[in-house]
Order: structure tokens, then C-alpha cells, then sequence
């Protein structure tokens, strides 16, 4: 067949490979698959469209549409056999159960290829730029990125992320933040998702605790480096934050690292969380030094702790028992979720009192036993008696053949 207008949708296809990396190999399997769907539509009548399949030379441009039919011996069904006898004239090294392509030249069917041509080259164009999109984006989930606020209606943040639209729902949002159109906002890719019409969309979040972790590798040269590992942080979007870090080079301060100079380093993260405190502490292996540290700024006595359960009973001051515990619990609830313990706060006057009830719970166990055991020795020594009174009166009393005498 003449090789039409798709020898120009071929060049065609030569420059998006060049320019916008997509497969040429890919647009023609596209192309020849959207052709036999359309010989099929318009020249359904044929028995030749049963079996139909169409190819396109890759550097011509030249098209050609076959019928593909099964060699049998005898009796064949027309549109998608043909008898070994026949296909022996075709070509004599045909045998049964082969496939025979038999040329058809439908009449007009250029000016349909060509129109077919367009349209797939250009919906194909399309969805392998949002495939390449998807994939670019995807290699940027666990990033940083930024972009302007296109929409903000308190439920929903729409962001311009130059190729893509980033979403920021209700959930990923920080409570104490207000978006306005147009302002600059940096957020942490959580997912990436193909929406309506397979339209990669990027969900950007700033409430998870990994927004906070990849702040720090910004700004903290030795974690982006790798000399300070970040072991686990816990947040309350908005209000408080907690990290915990650790250093294998004794001679590299974690918590000072992370700080720097006057707090210049974290100010600049919380300057980008607005406001948002951050608790910087070293992680340890012991599991009482870091529940200790977890609870900073509130000073701990002790802390007695139960591997099996996990669980920590800390001691603190009198006057650090609020603190320690936090504003609607949050200091105690942020600690628990970074040292993954569960821990129990007590001040020492409480714990002072429970030990004074233990020992006199303990006092009063103490006298009802031996008030038992008293009334117990008295019992006996009646019961003694008893039996004793009870024998006298018997030595007591004249036999029986004594007093028959």
C-alpha cells in the first residue's frame, strides 16, 4: 500500500524520540494496533477483517494490511483458514498449522490511516508525557519541593509545581499555618498518584515527621553526610517536635551539631515550620538514659525500667512534674512515641506516698496475721484444756463392776 500520510507522522515520530525521549518503537505498535481497529470498524463486512493485522515499516513509512490465516488440510472456514493446496501456491514450504499473511487492499483505507495516524500519534504523545511525568515525579517521593499556592480554600492546598499540580489536603497540612495565593510553599512529596484522565498528581505534605527529617538534612551538613544519623522523631504538627540524633565519632557533638552556633542552624528550620518548637536529643542504647533525655526540658530523677513490657516508671522533681508531663500531656505523649516506650511519670512526693500506703498495707497484713496467730494459739490451748478436763472426769468416775458389786 502506498505509504501515504504516515510517512510524515513517521518523521514526525523521529523528532519526539530526539526531543521528548519517546519511543518511536512504541508509537508505531501504538499506531498499527489503532489502524486494525479502525479496518475493522469501517470494513466490517469483509470477511477478510476477522484475522486482520496491520504493519508499518519504521523508516519508509510504508503500511501494508494482511489477512493472517491458518494453514489446514481441507475444508477451511474462509476468513481464517486457508487449505494447505492453496497456501502450497503461495509458497510450497507451507505446511499445516502455519501462518499464511495474504495482502488485502482495502479501497480508501489511506485516508482513514491517515486520520487514525494523527489521532493516536498525538494521544500517545500525551499519555507517554504524563508517564514520563509520573516517573519523574515518583523518583521525588521522600523529597523536598516548592511551589506557589495556586488554590487555598482551608480545606484543600493547590500548588504549582512547574510540570505538575501538587495537593496538600486538610490532613497534611500544619493546623497553625494560613496559605494565601501566590506565596511560596515548600512541602514534603508523600505520594504520587495517577488522577482523572491517568494525570499524575503529587500529594505535598507538611505535617509528617519526615518533612522535619529532610529539613535537617539541609541544614545539618554531618546528617546530609552521613556522620550524624537521625534515630526517630516524633511531632506535633504546628506546636511541638522531637529528634532524636546520634553520632558514631565521639569526637562529633550530635545535639550540638544539629543546634550550631547560638541555635543559628535549627532556627532556620523553625523559621520554616513557623515557629514550631524542636527538642533536640542523643539518642542512647540504655534505654533509662534516653527515656531521661526524651523528657527534656523537664529534669529526671530516675527512670525504672521493664525490657519485657517496655515500660518506664520515671521519678521527677516535685516542681518539674508538669513539665514532664506537658500541656494536655504532650511533652510525656511525644516522648513516648520517639523512645517507642510506654512511661509512667510520677513526682517524688507521689512516689513518696505510695511507698508510705505499700508499708502500711504491709504494717496491717503483718498484725492480722499475728492477731490470727494469737487467736489461733488461744484456740489451741482451750482445746487442750478441754480435752484434758474431759479425762480427769473419767479417771474420775467408779468402774462399772465396782459398783454393780
Amino acid at each position: 500500500m502506498k505509504n501515504i500520510d504516515v510517512k510524515e507522522i513517521i518523521a514526525v515520530m523521529d523528532e519526539l524520540e530526539k526531543e521528548r525521549g519517546i519511543s518511536k518503537e512504541y508509537l508505531v505498535e501504538a499506531l498499527e494496533e489503532a489502524l486494525v481497529k479502525a479496518y475493522k470498524q469501517n470494513f466490517d463486512a469483509d470477511e477478510n477483517a476477522e484475522n486482520v493485522k496491520v504493519t508499518i515499516d519504521k523508516i519508509t513509512g510504508e503500511m501494508h494490511v494482511y489477512s493472517a490465516r491458518e494453514v489446514v488440510e481441507e475444508l477451511p472456514v474462509p476468513e481464517l483458514e486457508i487449505s494447505l493446496e492453496d497456501a502450497k501456491k503461495i509458497d510450497k514450504n507451507y505446511n499445516i498449522g502455519d501462518i499464511v499473511n495474504i495482502e488485502i487492499k482495502p479501497k480508501d483505507f489511506g485516508r482513514i490511516a491517515a486520520q487514525k495516524a494523527k489521532q493516536v500519534v498525538v494521544q500517545k504523545i500525551r499519555e507517554a508525557e504524563k508517564d514520563m511525568l509520573f516517573t519523574e515525579f515518583n523518583e521525588k517521593k521522600g523529597e523536598i519541593v516548592s511551589g506557589l499556592v495556586q488554590k487555598a480554600d482551608g480545606r484543600i492546598v493547590v500548588m504549582d509545581l512547574g510540570k505538575l499540580e501538587g495537593v496538600m489536603p486538610l490532613k497534611e497540612q500544619i493546623p497553625t499555618e494560613n496559605y494565601k495565593v501566590n506565596e511560596k510553599v515548600r512541602g514534603y512529596v508523600l505520594e504520587v498518584e495517577k488522577g482523572l484522565k491517568g494525570t499524575p498528581q503529587v500529594i505535598v505534605s507538611r505535617s509528617h515527621p519526615d518533612f522535619v527529617r529532610k529539613l535537617f538534612e539541609f541544614e545539618i551538613p554531618e546528617i546530609y553526610e552521613g556522620l550524624i544519623e537521625i534515630k526517630s522523631i516524633s511531632r506535633d504538627p504546628g506546636s511541638r517536635s522531637k529528634i532524636a540524633v546520634y553520632s558514631r565519632d565521639e569526637n562529633i557533638d550530635p545535639v550540638g551539631s544539629c543546634v550550631g552556633q547560638k541555635g543559628v542552624r535549627i532556627q532556620n528550620i523553625i523559621n520554616e515550620l513557623n515557629g514550631e518548637k524542636i527538642d533536640v536529643i542523643e539518642w542512647n542504647e540504655d534505654p533509662a538514659i534516653y527515656i531521661a533525655a526524651a523528657l527534656l526540658p523537664a529534669q529526671v530523677m530516675a527512670v525504672d525500667v521493664k525490657e519485657e513490657e517496655k515500660f518506664a516508671q520515671v521519678i521527677v522533681p516535685d516542681d518539674q512534674l508538669s513539665l514532664a508531663i506537658g500541656k494536655s500531656g504532650q511533652n510525656a505523649r511525644l516522648a513516648a512515641r520517639l523512645t517507642n516506650w510506654k512511661i509512667d511519670i510520677k513526682s517524688e512526693s507521689q512516689i513518696r506516698e505510695i511507698l508510705l500506703s505499700q508499708a502500711a498495707a504491709a504494717e496491717g497484713i503483718e498484725e492480722k496475721v499475728e492477731n490470727t496467730f494469737e487467736e489461733t494459739e488461744e484456740n489451741e490451748k482451750e482445746e487442750i484444756q478441754s480435752v484434758e478436763e474431759q479425762e480427769k472426769k473419767k479417771r474420775g468416775r467408779p468402774k462399772k463392776s465396782e459398783t454393780e458389786e
